[in-house]
């Protein structure tokens, strides 16, 4: 079988877990079944050859590619997934890219129906160099070029982390010429580099804890997050539901008339863009400073039509 036909079988052994945790080898055995003779519509090289020794050794290899555990429970007579919250979140977006890669192969000839948006990629050639700095604790170099500046300017770095935040990619970076932590655009970093100078990760940073009350890839060092009441216009508010501005949502009144969130945020730049962007389907009802600001930029804006 070729690499591609193990890591499929790799990839749908955790699709299937996913989906029914505590699943028997014969279980397991009658998904793969099933889902290579799908598989084999891209790829006929592809085989099954699926048996318990065979799956064992699958389980192995899935702990050294992907840092997932499975284990077998004796009491459930089954396999299931061992994860933390955060490794929870990566494979689910593994999961989601292995789907769509596989979606789109098997749609070569469907062209016309998927479409898809038309851009550019956002500097993600440079994601594996950035995780072995990022791991090995190596200083990284760089030229950044910042939308406000006419030319680029030359970074030295020690890269703490990789943030993702609407189809773009950043760097969390201690930068060399003022100590401070920022956010680098990888779309806007050329004439990437990784030096040989080692950095010390600070014992009393915590990237999750950061960023935890924060819209977007601002972070105020300063301020506390504030309270923030939202009222949405019920057809609007089915989406706020189903995808979340942030994980500290909580909905306070869902009927005919609002659904009503609270949030507990940092007022940045990027929230208030958010809320611009939902226009007359949001009010602002809490705080009163925020309620100000999001009325001002819309009587500013009324001004040039």
């Amino acid at each position: 079988m070729s690499k591609r036909g193990y890591i499929s079988r790799y990839l749908l052994i955790l699709k299937k877990l996913k989906v029914k945790p505590y699943s028997s080898y014969e279980e397991l055995l009658e998904y793969i079944d099933n889902q290579m003779e799908y598989l084999q519509m891209q790829d006929d090289t592809l085989t099954v050859g699926f048996s318990k020794r065979t799956l064992q050794r699958d389980l192995k290899e899935i702990r050294e590619l992907f840092g997932i555990d499975v284990e077998f429970s004796k009491s459930r007579k089954g396999y299931y997934i061992i994860q933390n919250e955060h490794e929870n979140m990566n494979f689910q977006r593994m999961m989601e890219a292995f789907d769509m890669f596989n979606s789109l192969n098997l749609a070569q000839d469907l062209t016309p129906f998927i479409h898809l948006e038309k851009r550019r990629a956002q500097g993600t050639e440079n994601l594996y160099g950035l995780l072995h700095a990022i791991k090995n604790k190596l200083e990284i170099a760089f030229e950044y070029q910042k939308f406000c500046d006419d030319e680029p300017s030359i970074r030295a770095v020690a890269p703490y982390a990789l943030k993702e935040f609407k189809n773009r990619w950043y760097i969390l970076a201690k930068d060399g010429k003022d100590g401070n932590i920022k956010s680098f655009a990888l779309d806007r970093l050329t004439n990437f580099e990784i030096t040989n100078k080692k950095f010390v990760f600070p014992g009393n940073y915590n990237v999750e804890e950061h960023y935890r009350y924060c819209f977007g890839i601002m972070s105020p060092n300063d301020e506390a997050p504030k309270e923030i009441v939202l009222s949405f216009k019920p057809d609007r508010g089915k989406y706020i539901k189903t995808l979340p501005l942030h994980e500290t949502q909580q909905v306070s009144i869902d009927n005919d008339k609002e659904l009503q969130i609270k949030l507990n945020l940092y007022v940045t730049t990027d929230f208030i863009i958010e809320l611009l962007s939902h226009g007359e389907n949001v009010k602002v009802l809490k705080p009163e400073s925020l309620a100000n600001e999001i009325r001002a930029a819309h009587q500013k804006a009324v001004t040039k039509y």
